[in-house]
C-alpha cells in the first residue's frame, strides 16, 4: 500500500469509528517515537513527523543544558517502514479502543437522573444486562423491584443512577426501584410536566405495589390531576403499564399543610387533622368506617402518605377520639404502660410520671371506689361532706375523754 493509500485508509477508518484523523495520526506517532528509541544508537530526544502523504521520519535532536534545542537532523532507520506498518497497526487498534471508551463515557457522563431502554440480554440472580445500543447497563439485584421478572430480549425502561468511568469502559448502573422513574416516566407521557407547566412536588413509592405523587400546576387553569391521569386515565395507564400494574395515586399539592395531609391520605375521607409540631405529628381524624382504607393494607397507605408529606401520621376514628376525650373529662388521663411479669403473668400498671405501681386487682378497686366517690359529688356535696366529717370528730373525742375517766386496774 502506497503512503497515499494509507492516508485515505486512515481517514477511512476516523471517519468510521467517528473520530478526528488528527488524533489517530498522533497516536500513530507517539507510537513510532516508541519503536524507535527501542532502536540500536538511537538518539535520546527525538519525534516523529508524518505528513499528508504519510511520508514518516524520525527528527533527532540535540539539547544544551538550558533545553535549547542546538541542531536537528534525520536520524529515521533504514528499515523504519516495516518497524512503522507494524507499530502503527498496534497503536491504532488500541487508541481507536480508548477513543471509543472515552466516547462511550462522555456520552453517557452527568446523565444521573435521565431514563433509558433497553434491551434485556442476560439476567440471574445478582444482577441483570440491559443493551443500550453502544454501551451496556448494570441492573442489580437491589435495584430490581421484587417479583419483576423480566423477559430476556424484551424492552425495559431504567432511570441511571450512576455513571462510573472503568478501564473496560463506562459502567452504567440503572435502577428500577427509583422513585426518579416514576418522575421521568410521567415525563414522557405528560406534556404539561415536561414543559414545566405542572411540577411533581414530592413522590413516594415502595416498588411493585404503590406509589404516591403530590402535583402542582403553575397555571391555575390547568388541573394538575387531570393532567396526570389523561382522557379517560390513558396518561397514568401507559406509566402503570411500563411498571407492570404498580398502583399509582395522584394528588394535588398544597401549601396549606392540613389539607395536603387529608389529601395525601386519599382514597380516605379525612375529618380533621391536629399538628402537635413539638413532636412532629399530625393526628387525623377520620370516619369509623374510613379507618381501615385509610390506613391501608398493612399500613401501606399510611406510610406513603407520611414519606409524601414529611409528618409522622397518626390516624384515629372519630369513636376513639369521642373516647379519648371522655375519658380525660373523666380524669382517667394519667400515662403508663401494663407490665407483665414473665414467671407469674401478674400485670403491673407502671405510672409515666413516676409514681408507686399498681396490681391489677388494686388498679380495679381504685377504679371503683373513684366511680363511687364521683357518684356522690352535686352541688351540696361540698358541705355535707364536711358535716359529716365534723360529726365524726365529735364522737371521736367524746371516747377518748370516757376512756380518760375510767379508773385504772
Amino acid at each position: 500500500m502506497t503512503t497515499p493509500d494509507m492516508m485515505e485508509a486512515l481517514q477511512a477508518l476516523a471517519a468510521e469509528k467517528g473520530m478526528s484523523t488528527e488524533v489517530l495520526l498522533e497516536a500513530v506517532a507517539n507510537g513510532l517515537e516508541s519503536a524507535y528509541k527501542r532502536t540500536p544508537d538511537a538518539a535520546d530526544d527525538a519525534y516523529v513527523v508524518i505528513d499528508e502523504t504519510f511520508n514518516i521520519s524520525v527528527i533527532a535532536q540535540e539539547i544544551d543544558e538550558e533545553g535549547n534545542v542546538v541542531q536537528e537532523w534525520d536520524d529515521t532507520p533504514e528499515n523504519f517502514g516495516r518497524i512503522a506498518a507494524q507499530t502503527a497497526r498496534q497503536v491504532l487498534t488500541q487508541r481507536i479502543r480508548e477513543v471509543e471508551r472515552d466516547m462511550k463515557y462522555d456520552e453517557y457522563a452527568g446523565r444521573e437522573g435521565d431514563i433509558v431502554t433497553g434491551i434485556i440480554q442476560q439476567t440471574d440472580s445478582r444482577y441483570t444486562l440491559l443493551d443500550l445500543g453502544r454501551v451496556e447497563a448494570l441492573l442489580p439485584q437491589s435495584e430490581q423491584v421484587p417479583y419483576e421478572r423480566p423477559e430476556p430480549n424484551s424492552r425495559l425502561k431504567a432511570y441511571i443512577v450512576e455513571v462510573r468511568k472503568t478501564a473496560k469502559g463506562p459502567q452504567i448502573v440503572v435502577s428500577r426501584t427509583h422513585p426518579g422513574l416514576i418522575r421521568e416516566l410521567f415525563k414522557l407521557e405528560v406534556p404539561e410536566i415536561s414543559d414545566g407547566i405542572v411540577e411533581m412536588k414530592a413522590c413516594a413509592r415502595e416498588p411493585g405495589h404503590r406509589t404516591k405523587i403530590a402535583v402542582w400546576s403553575n397555571d391555575t387553569n390547568i388541573d394538575p390531576v387531570g393532567a396526570c391521569v389523561g382522557s379517560r386515565g390513558a396518561r397514568v395507564r401507559q406509566v402503570v403499564n411500563e411498571l407492570r400494574g404498580e398502583k399509582i395515586d395522584i394528588v394535588p399539592f398544597s401549601e396549606d399543610q392540613h389539607d395536603f395531609v387529608a389529601k395525601a391520605l386519599s382514597p380516605a375521607k379525612v375529618r380533621e387533622v391536629r399538628f402537635h409540631e413539638v413532636e412532629g405529628v399530625a393526628e387525623v381524624v377520620v370516619p369509623d368506617h374510613q379507618l381501615s382504607l385509610a390506613i391501608g393494607r398493612e399500613g401501606q397507605n399510611a406510610r406513603l402518605a407520611a414519606r409524601l408529606t414529611g409528618w409522622r401520621i397518626d390516624i384515629k376514628s372519630e369513636t376513639q377520639i369521642l373516647e379519648e376525650e371522655t375519658a380525660y373529662a373523666d380524669g382517667d388521663w394519667a400515662e403508663g404502660e401494663w407490665v407483665t411479669d414473665p414467671e407469674t403473668g401478674d400485670q403491673t400498671w407502671v405510672p409515666a410520671d413516676g409514681s408507686e405501681a399498681m396490681s391489677a386487682d388494686d388498679w380495679v378497686t381504685a377504679a371503683e371506689e373513684t366511680a363511687v366517690g364521683d357518684s356522690d359529688v352535686g352541688p351540696d356535696s361540698e358541705q355535707t361532706g364536711n358535716e359529716e366529717a365534723s360529726s365524726e370528730v365529735v364522737q371521736d373525742n367524746q371516747s377518748s375523754q370516757e376512756q380518760e375517766e375510767q379508773p385504772s386496774n
